[in-house]
């Protein structure tokens, strides 16, 4: 444990100050997503803008590419919680979704069929460590965000299942700093999905309040 903390402590005194603002900028946008600011897609754009980029950097060019999808996320997340509410030519804001069986049994097959896919590439023709699990969880964030950015309610349960594989792998190839940030993420998921959810039963309160009286009128 000593040196899992000492590995934390070297890792964060050699954070650039662009990891640090793109790190905080992740955590604000996190924070901002639980309150359903449309603030949260700003701090998005701007963190995975600074992530491409240090990506890049350091030759890290999958990487930088996912974060550049995160980029786009970013833009169309933004337009679907201000716009993406409405049905023909109305523009509403977006409400909180909540998916059923079926449609999380679909989403979950193309996840795993997804992860097999290039876990199995990934061992065959690269040098690529845990290539299944690092599959699963890059899959899994490219789905969910797309899941934020619908508002799906569940999106926080898929969260916690990715970040907390993500930190076993994060601390198999011993980046301390990252596997402590996600087990952030995990707790901010936690909390992200009880206040979605009362914000969610609240919603269909007002929902049903609203068909009660325009029944009666």
């Amino acid at each position: 444990m000593s040196e899992f903390w000492s590995q934390v402590v070297a890792a964060a005194q050699a954070m650039s100050g662009w990891e640090v603002a793109a790190v905080v900028l992740a955590l604000a946008y996190l924070v901002l997503a639980i309150q359903q600011s449309q603030w949260c897609w700003y701090a998005a754009f701007a963190s995975t803008a600074i992530f491409s980029v240090l990506f890049w950097d350091v030759s890290l060019v999958m990487e930088s590419a996912l974060n550049v999808f995160y980029l786009v996320m970013a833009v169309y997340g933004w337009w679907s919680w201000r716009y993406g509410g409405g049905r023909g030519q109305t523009a509403q804001p977006l409400p909180i979704q909540s998916w059923g069986i079926s449609q999380h049994v679909r989403i979950s097959g193309v996840i795993v069929l997804l992860t097999l896919v290039s876990g199995f590439l990934l061992s065959r023709y690269t040098e690529a460590a845990l290539p299944y699990l690092d599959s699963f969880t890059t899959w899994g964030a490219v789905i969910t965000t797309w899941m934020v950015a619908r508002k799906v309610l569940q999106n926080w349960l898929y969260w916690q299942v990715f970040n907390s594989a993500a930190i076993v792998l994060y601390i198999d190839r011993e980046l301390y700093l990252t596997a402590l940030l996600m087990a952030l993420y995990l707790v901010m998921a936690v909390i992200g999905w009880w206040r979605w959810k009362a914000d969610y039963a609240a919603q269909q309160n007002d929902s049903d309040s609203d068909s009660g009286f325009a029944h009666a009128g």
